[in-house]
């Protein structure tokens, strides 16, 4: 598989530096595209996506230093490598421009034995930040990612109003002693595959995989509106996930799962638990316990969703809500207030 080219945007407003300078660039390899100003160089920056960036300083309707603090502001442009070349002299300039982010400067005329030696370091560490980013990502949830984008990480956690689910599938020890390990790896991954997808598109993350079980959070990193919602959205949408993929399952002759969702509001504290070389994103608080618990209880009660009175308050005037009664549950000195979704249970547990 051929790799390919990497593709470098040339700003400048002097029509003989722009082919002078693309022609070097695209000897070297590279795939060449120019911009005569700054602005012209943002709208085709927010259109296609670039490698690397030769940036003039003196342009006029936006110049270099206007586009470098520009770039600053948009989160897809952070990490883009620029490279200055300008006539422009002064150790002030040059300090200005690696101060609003350029990865280096280099004076007009350019010399090709620097330029090929620059552009070159450059994009190695371009290509390390992406691998970076891609393995960030396998391993954490785009709203942690941004959140350490934005805040950067520190052990430690913040009060916040969020909502917590925690889902189970009903007997599965039962359905794993059943089959081959490798057999219920893979169910393990499509199940995930299904649930994350149903997850994320709620706002939500998951800070917990136990096994067959998930614990998932709403409202932070990133808030939300109204985090109950969304749970309760979620939970709804995840029972339906696992209807369509029961018929496959039928068709095969597998067993069906079954769910059980339990999901509490309040104030939590969630931030990164752990060491400096070894963390994750999570929460702690009476409602996680809580949500835990109502999980659980689902067994005994024979519905797939339960929720605490807060997540009822919060969605009842979408949702139609019943009390299944007040229970007393391990670690709350006072019975707690429970409800599930009208005709739920039955409807899926028929």
């Amino acid at each position: 598989m051929v790799e390919p080219k990497a593709r470098v945007l040339i700003v400048d407003d002097n029509r003989v530096n722009r082919l002078l300078l693309s022609r070097s660039v695209e000897m070297l390899g590279y795939a060449v595209s120019v911009a005569e100003n700054g602005r012209v160089a943002m709208e085709r920056m927010s259109k296609d996506a670039f490698d690397l960036l030769l940036l003039d300083i003196e342009m006029p309707e936006m110049d270099g230093f206007e586009v470098l603090e520009a770039m600053k502001l948009v989160p897809s442009l952070c990490d883009l490598p620029v490279i200055v070349t300008s006539s422009v002299e002064g150790i002030d300039n040059i300090v200005r421009c690696i101060g609003l982010g350029a990865e280096d400067y280099l004076p007009k005329p350019v010399n090709p034995v620097l330029l090929k030696a620059r552009l070159s370091s450059s994009l190695d560490k371009k290509r390390l930040r992406d691998e970076q980013k891609v393995l960030l990502r396998r391993f954490a949830t785009s709203e942690v990612v941004q959140d350490l984008h934005e805040q950067g990480f520190a052990l430690g956690g913040r009060r916040v109003h969020a909502s917590i689910l925690f889902s189970d599938i009903r007997d599965f020890t039962a359905i794993s002693e059943r089959q081959p390990p490798e057999e219920t790896i893979e169910l393990l991954n499509q199940y995930y595959t299904l649930m994350f997808e149903v997850i994320d598109s709620h706002g939500g993350i998951v800070t917990l995989m136990m096994g067959d079980g998930l614990m998932v959070l709403f409202g932070a990193p990133q808030p939300l509106v109204n985090p109950a919602a969304q749970a309760v959205a979620a939970a709804q949408d995840m029972l339906t996930m696992v209807d369509e993929f029961n018929l496959d399952r039928a068709a095969a002759k597998k067993p069906e799962l079954r769910l059980g969702i339990g999901i509490a509001t309040g104030e939590v504290v969630a931030g990164y638990a752990g060491t400096q070389a070894r963390a994750t994103y999570t929460c702690i608080g009476d409602k996680v316990n809580l949500a835990s618990r109502l999980e659980a209880h689902t067994k005994i009660v024979a519905a797939q969703i339960l929720m605490d009175e807060d997540t009822k308050n919060a969605v009842m005037t979408q949702q139609s809500v019943e009390s299944v009664g007040r229970v007393f549950f391990n670690g709350f000195s006072n019975p707690v207030a429970v409800y599930t979704l009208t005709g739920l249970a039955q409807t899926r547990q028929g």
